[in-house]
């Protein structure tokens, strides 16, 4: 089905909503024997998904009864079955001729013209088949079948509106998700390309470019791209950021943590309530034990974003080295708040007890961390195959803890 899922579960739906026929009625044939034997043939065939035999039996039937639309319905469902849909299409207009109200026949042969890309003829089947599903099972396939006669049409909008839908009611199918995913993906390149087309030498085409190439760890190439974005525009706001994330991201020289400190200095002093900005100024000045600016410049992150999960870690850190586990406690517990999977605030809470002279919390916390720890390469993998965007540097442990 050219990457739409398709199979016996298409063929149950089928069957419930009246597209398989229980009984073939004999009125006036020349040979009712010879038309009865081969439609159990070929509901003996279809039943044990023996397509080509029961194609062959309905192909028969179709020569003997020309004028019985349900036959030439069920031709046209084994056709799409076997992905004969070049063979289904004519099978189902027949159909439709001669039985024009014959329930569901023309969603089949919608769903058909759409898998041989004739779009413009499946729009209105499928559109009207998506609102009204004949069974709930089937909207899920109709639905698809649209988004991709959407696309084929370039009517991303709508292609947008109909994976909307059914990410709302299918937020775990991997296909839907796979087929969002392209949408949405070739949605932002058509727009980035159109982009250049207008506007080449523009500051968001030099923007756009320097985040490709910083996304696809083409790090020299982000980085001239970022400079050519302030070459244009000197007060643009996260440009430094980015900098200073892609010097660290790819350090070549000894000085690159002093480099990328400068840069996101920079960008503070263009726009003060940059959290990340103050959080990276923070976790180096913490690496490179400045505890007094580390905690200036963590507090100023969690002022200007409270749910800054990353920056209450680094800060109770801080206020653990300089000797106030009390103050650092509230941070621990609203980052642990924040996201209860996190080892790295499991840890440094248990460090904080231990200090605070609370025995069954450390060891409580302690457990937590070990449970976690061995998920971590497992929750790393999970988030690299979403896509998932360092936006800051991670806190992580300075040294293997104790067993």
């Amino acid at each position: 089905m050219k990457g739409l899922t398709k199979g016996l579960a298409v063929l149950s739906c089928l069957r419930a909503i009246g597209l398989v026929f229980p009984l073939y009625v004999v009125a006036q044939q020349p040979d009712p024997r010879l038309l009865e034997r081969y439609f159990q043939e070929g509901e003996k065939a279809l039943a044990e998904s023996r397509f080509a035999e029961a194609a062959r039996a309905y192909e028969k039937l179709s020569q003997l009864d020309p004028e019985t639309a349900e036959v030439h319905a069920k031709l046209g469902l084994i056709y799409y079955q076997q992905g004969k849909f070049a063979e289904a299409i004519p099978a189902l207009r027949r159909a439709l001729r001669l039985k024009p109200g014959l329930p569901n026949t023309d969603l089949l042969l919608a769903m058909s013209l759409s898998e041989l890309g004739r779009y413009p003829e499946a729009l209105a089947g499928l559109e009207k088949g998506f609102r009204h599903p004949p069974d709930p099972n089937l909207k899920r396939l109709i639905g698809l079948q649209l988004q991709r006669s959407y696309i084929g049409l370039q009517r991303f909008p709508k292609a947008a509106e109909v994976a909307l839908e059914l990410g709302r009611l299918y937020p775990d199918d991997p296909e839907v998700l796979y087929h969002t995913g392209r949408l949405y993906g070739d949605f932002a390149y058509q727009t980035m390309r159109r982009l250049s087309q207008v506007a080449p030498n523009s500051v968001w085409t030099q923007q756009a470019e320097a985040e490709a190439h910083e996304s696809q760890g083409h790090h020299e190439l982000a980085m001239a791209a970022y400079r050519k974005v302030l070459a244009l525009d000197r007060a643009r706001p996260g440009v430094h950021f980015r900098i200073g994330r892609t010097i660290l991201s790819y350090p070549q020289a000894a000085n690159s943590q002093d480099e990328a400190l400068k840069e996101f200095e920079l960008e503070l002093q263009i726009d003060p309530t940059n959290a990340a900005a103050a959080y990276e100024t923070g976790e180096i000045y913490r690496k490179t034990g400045q505890l007094d600016k580390a905690q200036e410049f963590f507090g100023l992150a969690v002022e200007q974003h409270p749910d800054f999960e990353e920056a209450r870690i680094g800060l109770a850190r801080v206020l653990m080295a300089l000797n106030e586990p009390e103050k650092a406690l509230p941070h621990l517990e609203k980052a642990i708040l924040l996201n209860l999977e996190n080892e790295v605030s499991h840890y440094q809470l248990s460090q904080v007890y231990k200090a605070l002279g609370n025995a069954a919390g450390q060891e409580k916390e302690l457990g937590e961390f070990r449970r976690l720890r061995t998920r971590k390469a497992q929750q790393q993998e999970r988030a690299q195959a979403a896509f998932e965007p360092r936006e800051v540097t991670k806190q992580e442990l300075d040294s293997e803890p104790p067993p």
